[in-house]
């Protein structure tokens, strides 16, 4: 499981970095909106093999094994589909005014925020102690 979500953690924020530096340099809402895209969509399809891969790896032999992993599965599900949703409302925006167009991408992604607070994966509720002590002492799992 920790290496489907490793490399999923290191895609997101190598995304994220990126277009973070395009948008420092993008010099308008057409540019904006493509390196958006870009993110929102790569985001979508990082979640999506990270879930694939969690389901792949099968249900984990411990107690509540199979309810731990339909809750991997669950949340990067729900991750992914809140970067489509985002990816999606970004693409549906007009560039101009452009005024309009920056308040409109705020609205995508101050939902996209709450989506993503909803669905987030917290490592340090699982109620199982083998399942804990892997995701402290792997390194994939930091």
């Amino acid at each position: 499981m920790c290496t489907t979500l490793s490399p999923w953690r290191t895609e997101i924020g190598s995304l994220t970095s990126r277009a973070q530096q395009q948008m420092d340099v993008a010099t308008t809402p057409g540019q904006a909106k493509e390196n958006l895209a870009r993110l929102f969509s790569g985001a979508h399809d990082a979640s999506e093999r990270a879930r694939a891969g969690v389901l792949k790896a099968g249900v984990p032999d411990v107690d509540d094994g199979q309810r731990i992993a339909d809750g991997f599965t669950t949340a990067l599900a729900a991750m992914r589909d809140a970067y489509g949703r985002a990816a999606s409302g970004i693409d549906g925006l007009a560039t101009a005014p452009a005024k309009t167009f920056y308040a409109q991408v705020a609205e995508v992604v101050d939902k996209l925020n709450a989506d993503y607070e909803a669905s987030s994966l917290d490592t340090s509720k699982l109620s199982s102690a083998e399942l804990k002590a892997a995701f402290d002492e792997v390194p994939e799992c930091r």
